[in-house]
């Protein structure tokens, strides 16, 4: 069972390089992130027609996520608890059926969180508070659980190929790496640093100063697994030659492959 999340920067932008993925990788879901489209406009007639079942929690202009999947999504969640009316479209989560069980995933966007001096970062840590909070009480449950997506955090110097530059930005402020561990720390595995050794390992290029070019890039989208999840881990990787399609996203798509 391949899953895979990718920041799509804009679904109608990158339809084209969406459905030519979707057709080349064939992953059983898909996390989307970045939609920015409110869930009516949301091309889900196209992905249907590859057998795709949808669900979307959008937004119009901004923000927003999708799950993909090929077999039926149930148990819904759009957005996490505790929100004191968010109204940003940052989550969904939607349980999976598999010959071997249920399996949860869940789709993240979590706030970037700049600039640090703006109320943007406390919503962001305290989106991530809350992300923990979800995490942990369904780690609980011991269904194999997948929470994908961008995270907006280099969780290490390795991840990113120039981690000075980076010093004070809101992915890798002490606080943004302290919460990151926080998640992890309730026994999650992070799928790509689990099989891939040493740096240049990417899953973001700027669009400017040639950052793809240069390969100046960082590692912001993850796959973390429960350990139900983990005990299924076959491979995980990163699709990056979609980053070099025509007008494309400035994410690439990571996957993990799980028996």
């Amino acid at each position: 069972m391949r899953i895979a999340t990718w920041n799509i920067n804009g679904v109608k932008a990158r339809l084209e390089n969406l459905l030519h993925w979707l057709k080349e990788s064939a992953p059983d879901v898909a996390c989307l992130q970045e939609i920015k489209s409110v869930d009516e406009a949301f091309p889900a007639l196209e992905i249907g027609d590859l057998g795709y079942n949808v669900a979307v929690h959008g937004q119009k202009g901004f923000n927003g996520v999708a799950l993909l999947s090929k077999r039926p999504i149930d148990d819904v969640t759009r957005g996490l608890p505790d929100g004191d009316g968010d109204e940003q479209a940052r989550f969904i989560s939607g349980l999976i059926p598999t010959d071997h069980g249920a399996m949860r995933v869940a789709c993240c966007y979590m706030p970037n969180g700049n600039p640090v001096g703006s109320e943007k970062f406390p919503y962001k840590l305290d989106w991530m508070r809350r992300l923990e909070d979800w995490t942990a009480a369904r780690l609980e449950e011991e269904t194999p659980l997948v929470v994908a997506g961008d995270y907006n955090v280099i969780p290490e110097p390795i991840d990113a190929k120039h981690p000075e530059n980076w010093t004070g930005d809101a992915l890798y402020r002490p606080e943004s790496l302290s919460a990151f561990r926080r998640l992890s720390a309730l026994g999650l595995t992070d799928a790509v640093r689990s099989v891939a050794e040493g740096g240049n390992v990417y899953t973001f290029w700027d669009y400017q100063a040639g950052a793809w070019q240069k390969n100046n890039g960082i590692r912001i989208d993850h796959l973390m697994l429960s350990p139900e999840a983990a005990d299924r881990l076959v491979e995980a990787g990163i699709d990056r030659h979609t980053r070099a399609w025509e007008k494309p996203s400035d994410h690439v798509p990571v996957w993990v492959e799980l028996s």
